[in-house]
């Protein structure tokens, strides 16, 4: 274990590269994170906060029509 410390304190510590971009159109495939949290905040994913949201939605968009 000393001699990893010796050579650490010569030559310092080397990190890995950054990965290349052949990794990313690996991964395209896979759906995005940004794409679960759209159908959360759109309502769309069916749970009762969702219901309750699509409802509010609904009234304040009734709230801005002409009424006669």
């Amino acid at each position: 274990m000393s001699g990893s410390i010796e050579d650490i304190i010569l030559n310092g510590v080397v990190f890995k590269k950054k990965a290349s971009d052949d990794s990313k159109n690996k991964n395209s495939d896979k759906v995005k994170t940004k794409a679960k949290k759209t159908t959360y905040q759109k309502g769309t994913h069916g749970s009762g906060a969702a219901k309750m949201k699509e409802e509010y939605r609904k009234k304040r968009a009734n709230r801005h029509k002409i009424k006669y």
